[in-house]
């Protein structure tokens, strides 16, 4: 989703919301992720003013002061950017893929089943499709990208082929590079 983002060609609009949609965001996210809620004022505190930045293709991205802290595709579920899932490992489900499939995850493919069912893998969680995940690498202590849950973990472990998770994120893509150009 972000491979090839750049600030100047897919921000299309920055603006600072209303207190009424700032507190809706807010709310979305701790509904979304309830594990934050002792973090939540400091990651975004009620004083300091949301801006949401819209790109192209419906992504929103919400940030506070010169912080990205997540992101959003068509009005989705919202995701956390990797520093923010770096900072609070576990406020997302996880995955985990083996030592082959790193270098395919961070050029940016999408992870396959068998790179989630093979022997250095996990899936520890049932996860419904469109579930969103952190992915972890076998041997490696954070997340190296998030995605989007393609089939259900049941599924995947049962079929074992085709894409398993569809990379929105990745160590080192467009996002990643941005930090707070935007």
């Amino acid at each position: 989703m972000f491979k090839k983002f750049t600030p100047k060609e897919d921000v299309s609009g920055k603006s600072k919301v209303k207190s009424s949609v700032q507190r809706g965001i807010r709310a979305a996210i701790l509904e979304q992720y309830p594990s934050l809620n002792p973090y939540i004022e400091e990651l975004m505190p009620k004083k300091e003013p949301l801006i949401l930045v819209k790109c192209h293709d419906r992504i929103n991205i919400v940030m506070v002061g010169e912080r990205l802290l997540f992101f959003n595709h068509h009005d989705g579920p919202y995701y956390p950017l990797l520093d923010i899932l770096h900072t609070y490992p576990d406020i997302m489900p996880t995955v985990q893929v083996d030592r082959g499939a790193i270098k395919f995850v961070l050029s940016g493919a999408n992870i396959m089943c068998p790179g989630l069912t093979s022997a250095g893998a996990r899936m520890d969680v049932d996860l419904p499709v469109d579930s969103p995940v952190a992915i972890l690498a076998e041997g490696k202590e954070h997340a190296l990208a998030v995605g989007k849950m393609v089939m259900s973990t049941s599924d995947i472990k049962r079929v074992n082929k085709g894409v398993g998770v569809d990379l929105m994120h990745f160590l080192n893509d467009g996002l990643w590079k941005t930090k707070s150009e935007v």
